[in-house]
């Protein structure tokens, strides 16, 4: 059996929660025929149309490629789109029960419309709503629960309320108290802080963002990209992970450790497709590497590799465990 193998053995043992904000992605699939009378836009003839989880449900979704044991928490609306999105994440496999259906809150729903393999337009229904009081204890109630049966925590937040900062730093004491990796994804848009998380994943733009620092171009090489190592060691001051992995599109990624690692892995992507989704990837299988015993370093070249592929792909994909062997 060959080293990656084994890995792949070891990743379907794994039990993993991931929380955050779940939605659902609609995919309408048509054609272009002519441009509409009405405006100089094009008219879409659907054809087909398709779901998927989106948001937290999707980085759960690129988990359980690799492993059964993968529960997902968050919140959804107590309409029609609310239930679909639970119905399709339990036919893959994936544990449910910490999901909350709240009927004073809307399940966020991202539509795109593709004619001819090209995005033509994407449209968001959504209501941010923060999450009651009471909500937030049955949440906690149930994170105390779940976390000791973990090996891992993922945290993905796209600021629509369900996370806020006492929820985050329960979440974070618990996983500490319990000894289980917790890795963020965060928003940056929002004001939560997160301390002492095992690792951190913003993009190039949430790490400028979260650091208080205007957005800059990239620098090649990566190493030498002043600003961006500013941004980095500002955000492992604030938030104090043990590693900071900052994913920096056709440029790869960037790791970052407490310990004063520094090390650039440069992407593997053959093509790009559609990035849509690629840092659900990229968190998924990185936590993954960790709660498998792999070094950060190794975990990052190997959620690297994941991202390659998912972005080759149209629409929020997934890898699977054949496409990572190669």
């Amino acid at each position: 059996m060959s080293a990656l193998d084994s890995l792949l053995a070891a990743f379907s043992g794994k039990r993993v929660l991931v929380i955050g904000d779940l939605m659902l992605d609609e995919f309408l699939w048509g054609k272009v025929s002519r441009i509409s009378p009405e405006a100089p836009v094009p008219v879409v003839n659907v054809a087909s149309e398709s779901y998927y989880p989106g948001g937290a449900a999707n980085v759960a979704r690129n988990l359980r490629e690799f492993t059964p044991h993968t529960m997902v928490m968050g919140r959804v609306g107590g309409d029609r789109y609310g239930c679909q999105l639970i119905e399709l994440l339990a036919e893959r496999g994936i544990d449910t029960s910490g999901v909350q259906q709240d009927s004073t809150a809307s399940t966020t729903v991202k539509t795109r419309i593709i004619a001819r393999n090209q995005q033509v337009v994407r449209v968001d229904r959504e209501t941010k709503t923060p999450l009651a009081a009471d909500r937030e204890a049955e949440a906690i109630a149930f994170l105390e629960s779940a976390i000791p049966a973990v090996d891992a925590v993922i945290v993905a937040d796209y600021g629509k309320g369900y996370l806020t900062q006492s929820f985050a730093d329960r979440i974070c004491a618990l996983a500490a108290q319990s000894g289980r990796i917790v890795a963020i994804d965060p928003h940056p848009y929002t004001s939560i802080v997160w301390r002492g998380a095992t690792a951190i994943k913003p993009n190039r733009l949430e790490a400028f963002l979260a650091a208080g620092l205007p957005p800059a171009d990239p620098v090649t090489p990566v190493l030498e990209d002043e600003a961006l190592l500013e941004a980095g060691r500002r955000l492992l001051e604030r938030w104090n992970p043990r590693h900071l992995l900052i994913t920096l599109g056709e440029h790869g990624l960037l790791l970052l450790g407490s310990d004063g690692e520094r090390r650039h892995i440069p992407t593997c992507a053959k093509t790009v497709y559609d990035v849509s989704g690629a840092g659900d990837t990229a968190i998924a299988l990185f936590t993954l590497a960790l709660a498998a015993g792999v070094p950060a370093a190794e975990a990052a070249e190997i959620a690297n590799r994941a991202s390659g592929i998912v972005v080759g792909k149209l629409g929020t994909a997934v890898v699977t465990p054949a496409e990572l062997r190669g």
